[in-house]
């Protein structure tokens, strides 16, 4: 399944983009770098239980074991004290993050209400694209009968692009669905 999107990119993108951006080399097209996947658990500090929850929730859609992120600061407003786990992250390369993002286009986002596309202005002026999903029930992985409280989660896609004009194209051309 990964090499087919891997192929896609080789074969069709990389031209595309060569002949878009008259390029010199294909060495100078852009490439996805790494795909990460953050979730906060806010209810962590109350009950550990919800942040077990998530990370096996993480696991099985990353389908990598994910590392628990800590507070780097001491929130009293919040509750939370420095060094209390408050979520949970993975970071994808190679062909898993080939596999993931050929999900998250072709099952995931279809799945989503009402859905009309992803932003496009979404991109952080270097070629990065950050994507947040309300809810966990858009991946196939997941059983709505055993979930115990719905999640959201940050996707950032990490591209070697030096403008969000070529990352754009880039995600486009590897079948992102922008809106319109």
């Amino acid at each position: 399944m990964a090499s087919r999107l891997l192929e896609t990119y080789k074969n069709k993108v990389v031209p595309a983009l060569v002949e878009t951006f008259k390029y010199e080399s294909v060495m100078q097209a852009p490439k996805i770098d790494k795909i990460t996947i953050n979730m906060g658990v806010g209810e962590a500090k109350d009950n550990a239980k919800f942040l077990e929850s998530a990370v096996e929730e993480m696991a099985l859609i990353s389908g990598q074991k994910p590392v628990t992120t800590k507070a780097k600061k001491s929130v009293s407003n919040f509750k939370i004290r420095e060094g209390m786990p408050i979520g949970c992250k993975v970071t994808l390369r190679g062909e898993k993050m080939y596999e993931f993002l050929d999900k998250l286009v072709n099952i995931s986002l279809p799945r989503v209400r009402d859905f009309r596309g992803v932003s496009k202005t979404s991109f952080d002026g270097r070629g990065n694209y950050a994507l947040g999903i309300k809810e966990q029930l858009i991946f196939p992985e997941i059983n709505y009968d055993k979930i115990d409280k719905l999640r959201g989660m940050d996707i950032i896609i990490t591209t070697t692009a030096n403008t969000d004009e070529e990352a754009r194209e880039l995600l486009k051309l590897m079948g992102m669905p922008f809106s319109k």
